[in-house]
């Protein structure tokens, strides 16, 4: 076994820490260590407090497993069903019922709608501009292209993201989803018959109405309906889809491309781009109806019967959905009881462990906006164009990044786990910062064939470093960094950043490529490239296969402990990357005895329900 480096850190909890670690044990597992008669108990008074005596036997059995999933090998009161769908689950994991591959489909769709609605402008804007008589060589015209062009971000940041908690209270999960994707429908209809840039501005605002709610919505609508075993690879396809949204709406873009004004309709091609983009939400508007709705907003709302009907649509057998109807009416319970008498929002930032998660999640997220990803998204038309494209070919090489885009997604679910968080962004930045490099200063060539190669090779390779890397983290990272009591609102934080930076990237663009020339404009991300890669390197740690105690160890270590660690790391990359060698690696720190004590059953389970439900929840 190699030798451990001597650079251990055993960090000092206060008394806050302290609490934090025992609510996140508590929420962990709720029932871990009650009495067998004193669960039966409880199981009874539950039964009767909430209507369903009928299913008392049923309810036992469920309380049993969600206590220890492995009870039905030690009770006689399962039957040989109950322990073959109870095995099952494990060893055929991906064997679900119809309605959850249903699920599955619909929210997919619901992403790629997410991707369409990102995409059609990048189309559009090749032609909108002169219609509406925006000169894009000017400041204004550059100024306006990019407004409009983020006008959906301004509304996610500064309005409809903060609705989303309200719309998911009043409405429920499906009938908000019903209302953000009719939105992104009649939006997209709306901004396809607009006479004039502000008309146009208008109604790309209001679809951000219809963006933001959806975005946080469908992964924890997902992840509240799926079985623990699967839930991960459910919301991790909703970045995956959402690139496909992204690559669909580029082929979109380039099939309508070739239409023309026809019955005196001017610009119809770009026209029905925008409006192409709102047939797949109405799609699934008529889907959502025949969903079934989350069980954990029904018993939030004291709808029991209502939620086990509901989680035996979901699941094959009664065990099942009274094993998830009880563990998630205790879970529930008991994140209420470590909410009372906290300011949340406070201890966020007061609180050591706290505020040093929300620090490494600040930082993924913005990086996920300010390593330049969206501008290709949404301007790569433009770049390709400018670069020596015609209109049609720029068309095709941006549906080349959009395929790049979303087949480099797929073993993110694979890499994310292997590799590791950090890792993988230590690794993925200075190559994306590198072919930003390229990109810009291919606009250099004299010579249109090396220019147009340059740019290409550029963005595509920038795309598959970005995919498996940058894509899936942020999201994931920030639902499982900061403590259970407090995810809701540290998602609300992490959600906000990405929207906003979003927006600033996006209206920005066009005035940058013009004061700075494509040059300077991807100099400047390629710049931010590498100053995030030293801020993951001296402040994001690693959260890779960390239980919910060591998680709080590791976001307990100060600040400047980990920079230090950090700075140290560069030349132990230097020597095992580059020289080949085989340097002793460094432990950062040393649990404390107790937590090393402490019981682990069903903190992974539980880790993974905090990082997946709160995946995009604001």
């Amino acid at each position: 076994m190699e030798p451990k480096s001597h650079h251990h850190h055993r960090p000092h909890l206060d008394a806050k820490t302290k609490a934090i670690i025992n609510a996140d044990a508590k929420l962990a597992n709720p029932l871990r260590g009650i009495p067998y008669e004193t669960l039966m108990n409880d199981v009874e008074v539950f039964a009767q407090e909430r209507g369903l005596s009928s299913i008392l036997p049923v309810l036992k059995k469920g309380a049993l497993v969600a206590q220890n999933p492995d009870a039905y090998k030690h009770h006689d009161i399962f039957t040989d069903e109950d322990r073959k769908f109870l095995e099952e689950e494990v060893t055929h994991k991906w064997r679900q019922t119809g309605t959850l591959y249903y699920l599955v489909v619909m929210s997919s769709l619901a992403a790629a709608v997410q991707g369409m609605d990102e995409a059609v402008i990048n189309g559009a804007q090749l032609f909108y501009p002169e219609q509406f008589g925006m000169d894009v060589s000017t400041t204004r015209g550059s100024w306006l292209l990019g407004l409009i062009n983020s006008a959906p971000y301004l509304c996610c940041a500064t309005v409809s993201c903060w609705l989303t908690h309200p719309l998911n209270q009043w409405l429920g999960r499906k009938k908000t989803i019903f209302l953000t994707c009719m939105i992104s429908f009649l939006t997209c209809i709306w901004s396809a018959v607009t006479n004039s840039w502000w008309h146009l501005f208008i109604s790309r605002f209001f679809l951000g109405f219809g963006i933001g709610p959806k975005s946080a919505t469908v992964p924890v609508y997902s992840a509240e309906c799926a079985p623990a075993a699967i839930r991960g690879a459910l919301v991790m396809m909703w970045q995956m889809w959402t690139a496909f949204g992204i690559g669909f709406g580029d082929l979109i873009d380039l099939v309508f491309y070739f239409i023309p004004d026809s019955g005196g309709i001017k610009g119809l091609n770009w026209r029905l781009m925008l409006a192409s983009a709102g047939i797949p939400g109405l799609i699934v508007c008529m889907q959502v109806l025949f969903a079934p709705e989350s069980p954990r907003w029904l018993i939030g709302k004291g709808r029991y019967e209502d939620a086990y009907n509901e989680l035996c649509r979901l699941r094959f057998s009664p065990v099942q959905a009274a094993r998830d109807l009880y563990y998630i009416h205790i879970l529930l319970e008991a994140e209420n009881e470590m909410k009372k008498g906290r300011n949340r929002v406070v201890e966020m930032f007061t609180i050591p462990r706290n505020r040093n998660a929300a620090i490494a999640s600040w930082i993924v997220m913005f990086g996920q906006q300010f390593c330049g990803v969206n501008v290709i998204a949404y301007y790569s038309s433009n770049i390709f164009a400018q670069s020596g494209f015609s209109n049609t070919s720029a068309l095709a090489a941006t549906l080349g990044f959009g395929a790049l885009n979303w087949l480099f997604a797929l073993p993110a679910v694979f890499t994310i786990d292997t590799f590791g968080r950090r890792n993988l962004l230590l690794f993925t930045f200075p190559c994306m910062a590198a072919c930003l490099l390229i990109t810009g200063f291919s606009f250099w060539n004299p010579f249109e064939k090396g220019r147009v190669a340059g740019v290409s090779i550029g963005i595509y390779l920038f795309a598959i470093f970005y995919s498996p890397g940058e894509g899936p983290v942020p999201f994931t990272y920030s639902a499982e960094a900061f403590p259970l009591y407090i995810r809701d609102i540290g998602m609300s934080f992490a959600t906000a950043t990405t929207w906003f930076w979003n927006f600033v990237l996006s209206i920005t663009w066009p005035s940058l490529v013009l004061a700075f020339k494509a040059q300077g404009a991807f100099g400047w991300y390629a710049a931010w490239c590498i100053v995030l890669w030293f801020l993951i390197l001296l402040f994001v740690r690693e959260t890779k296969g960390k239980t919910l105690e060591e998680l709080d160890q590791v976001f307990s270590v100060p600040a400047r402990v980990h920079a230090a660690y950090g700075l140290r790391q560069i030349p132990y990359g230097i020597k095992k990357f580059i020289l080949f060698q085989n340097p002793i690696p460094e432990e950062l720190y040393q649990p404390e005895s107790e937590s090393e004590e402490s019981s682990q059953v069903g903190d992974d389970a539980a880790k993974k329900e905090a990082r997946q439900s709160a995946a995009a929840q604001p």
